[in-house]
């Protein structure tokens, strides 16, 4: 039994049960730039007090919402409350939580969990797979989807001359606007890529989550792909052809 993987399930399970009240007005209010330089919702707020109190006492968190919410520490902890907020208040259905804790420069555990339908992808060192927030003990094996037909390109809007590029070449995607989600999927999908800014609370989980994958990051952009040959491409066209 992971102790810090069960807090952080019910920290899911009181948001999901938190966001179910679409009646809520709290949840939609508009409050002032956040600490990753967003504009903060009432769920962003709410969802960052809940897991800050199931998660706390695990290690120092730092959340996109209020930054280092206690002094940085050997065991830290990246929040992002809700990941694809902009979604949520769009009743849009891909928004989540994404959690990992890092001990000594070391990610151990992390955890995506996608509200919007329940899925919750979980990786330590000894266990990888998924499960449903309503049914969390039952493991499922997380499988490469070798039939998938489209890519995720997170940010794609910013960046149309790639988009050109990676049309040209049929090389499909969608940019559903929640990172941590994405690269948690990217096993089910042909490939995920991100261009912009690296903040921790938005990939350190699902870094984690899909290493066993190819993948490339350094400070520009980040590239998944269960596919070695699709990888080496579309890094081809990013190195060669954008940069």
């Amino acid at each position: 039994m992971n102790s810090f993987i069960d807090a952080a399930i019910r920290a899911c399970q009181e948001v999901h049960a938190l966001i179910n009240n679409k009646d809520n007005a709290s949840l939609f209010t508009t409050y002032e730039t956040g600490f990753g330089g967003d504009i903060s919702n009432g769920v962003d707020l709410q969802a960052e007090s809940i897991c800050f109190s199931h998660l706390s006492s695990f290690g120092s968190i730092f959340s996109e919402e209020s930054g280092w919410m206690s002094p940085e520490s050997f065991t830290n902890i990246y929040l992002d409350p809700i990941d694809g907020s902009d979604n949520f208040v769009s009743i849009f259905p891909y928004y989540g939580i994404s959690i990992a804790r890092v001990i000594d420069g070391n990610t151990t555990e992390a955890i995506v969990c996608n509200l919007a339908n329940g899925d919750l992808f979980i990786r330590t060192k000894d266990e990888y797979y998924i499960a449903a927030l309503n049914n969390p003990s039952q493991k499922n094996p997380i499988i490469i989807n070798v039939s998938a037909k489209v890519g995720l390109f997170e940010k794609a809007p910013e960046h149309p001359e790639l988009v050109k590029k990676l049309m040209d070449k049929k090389l499909k995607f969608r940019s559903p606007g929640a990172l941590a989600l994405s690269l948690a999927y990217a096993p089910y999908v042909k490939y995920v890529l991100f261009l912009g800014t690296m903040r921790p609370y938005d990939i350190q989980a699902g870094l984690y989550l899909s290493e066993h994958l190819y993948v490339f990051q350094d400070d520009r952009y980040i590239l998944m792909s269960p596919d070695e040959e699709l990888f080496k491409q579309i890094r081809l066209i990013v190195e060669k052809e954008y940069f």
